[in-house]
């Protein structure tokens, strides 16, 4: 096992992944950028090291820093988090040509997995359903208009390194596509500096449905159920919960061992991600593997009892699983809300400042993952998630009257502040949430009603 990691994060999962390291018995150092100094977090690590300026190019972006922070602290690993260079294959490749382990998938694998092209095939060979689409990437604006019309409309055009929502289209007819293809590629392009786009047809009103895998030093692989990631707003996403409320346990089993098939065929270890569209037939497809922990993790936690990022920790040190797929049981049921520094009323537009008074809830069925306390104030220049409020009982009834217990003692004051909190408190109350009778569109046309 480790004796001293590095966290190449900060925020929320740099905390969760501190706490980790500290139960496993494990010193953690911590990275900041002159915006976080001073932040309450960063008095838990063992160390913490300054590794340049506020913008993300500089600080948490920057390879060289950071593995010179890992190199000065004595750090033997590095866990990348979330975001920034999790996913980054080049980044985990420098950490081994420095001796560093890379606590994730091996870099070979966050490539192939990183590129949806490249995963989709994949996906193909391992006997995994998909939706219909190019088998890779389409860099032709004529060719990739005849294909549209094999493929038929609607359909999405979708950045091949994309996440987020970014560099993705939708074109209804052949009238939309050239304009729709051309949006793509140039967003692309800016976001990721690569602009290549692929095609998929469009699914309508479809459930994000994710299958939580964890692959163990030894090859083999387990998935700890599915959570429902179906409450998004502009494909972000703002609720989610295991599990889900659409999926049986006949359906569960097919998707877990979609899932299992897709991570063997791609030599993946470590914790990740497989991504499914659930149509309203019961009819599922793969979309993508996220080659690290989600921000959702907890949810599955929650349910199975599993420290998925202990897990990490020990799988990276070349640890194997130490329990069997029939020893994970889903029970109870769990939702978590992300509290963004944002504010609906008015488009959602970033709402940060100073914390002045600050009241967080607690009690019987409630985990609270946050990094920030009174006095903070939180940085204009990074993701504007604050806190992340995971609601946990014996069943989904359970679980939603404890959240609307929870969110109406949720207090973050300050000037300019504002929380996603209230929104939290509309969707709780909506009937179709509450059946469990949601779709990856279905936020947007709560908002606009």
């Amino acid at each position: 096992m480790f004796n001293r990691i590095l966290v190449a994060n900060r925020g929320e999962i740099a905390l969760r992944v501190i706490r980790a390291a500290h139960d496993l018995g494990i010193e953690a150092v911590a990275v900041y950028s002159e915006a976080d100094r001073g932040a309450p977090y960063l008095e838990i690590a063992d160390d913490a090291i300054c590794i340049g300026p506020a913008e993300s190019a500089n600080s948490y972006l920057d390879i060289s820093r950071i593995i010179a922070a890992a190199e000065i602290s004595g750090a033997e690993a590095i866990h990348p988090g979330y975001g920034f260079l999790a996913e980054n294959a080049h980044f985990a490749e420098v950490c081994r040509s420095c001796g560093l382990v890379f606590i994730g998938p091996e870099p070979e694998v966050i490539d192939a997995c990183g590129d949806k092209a490249k995963a989709k095939a994949t996906g193909r060979r391992a006997g995994v359903p998909v939706v219909p689409g190019t088998e890779g990437a389409v860099d032709d604006i004529e060719e990739a208009a005849r294909l549209a019309e094999e493929i038929g409309y609607p359909l999405m055009i979708k950045a091949a390194a994309g996440g987020g929502g970014r560099g993705m289209r939708l074109a209804n007819d052949a009238d939309s596509f050239r304009n729709a293809f051309t949006q793509a590629r140039q967003e692309a392009e800016a976001a990721f500096k690569d602009g290549t786009v692929y095609l998929e047809k469009f699914i309508k009103d479809p459930r994000h449905v994710e299958v939580q895998i964890l692959g163990g030093a030894d090859g083999k692989v387990v998935h700890l159920g599915e959570r429902d990631c179906s409450l998004q707003r502009r494909h972000q996403k703002l609720v989610e919960e295991a599990p889900s409320p659409a999926v049986d346990p006949a359906l569960r089993k097919r998707m877990g061992d979609a899932a299992i098939a897709f991570a063997k065929e791609a030599g993946y270890t470590n914790a990740g991600t497989v991504e499914f569209l659930l149509d309203a037939s019961g009819d599922f497809y793969f979309i993508e593997l996220n080659a690290r922990i989600q921000v959702e993790h907890c949810v599955s936690e929650m349910v199975t009892g599993i420290d998925l990022v202990q897990w990490q920790i020990r799988v990276a040190a070349g640890e194997s699983l130490d329990f069997t797929q029939e020893d994970i049981k889903v029970t109870g049921h769990a939702i978590e809300f992300r509290i963004n520094a944002e504010n609906p009323e008015r488009g959602f537009a970033p709402a940060p400042g100073k914390i002045e008074s600050l009241f967080l809830p607690g009690g019987r069925g409630i985990r609270l993952d946050t990094h920030v306390a009174a006095g903070y104030t939180i940085p204009r220049h990074y993701d504007s998630m604050i806190a992340k409020l995971i609601c946990y009982g014996a069943d989904r009834e359970e679980a939603m009257a404890i959240a609307r217990r929870a969110l109406r003692e949720v207090k973050v004051e300050g000037p300019g502040l504002a929380t996603t909190v209230p929104l939290h408190q509309r969707i709780l109350a909506d009937p179709g949430f509450r059946s469990g009778n949601v779709h990856t569109g279905y936020l947007e046309r709560m908002l606009a009603e």
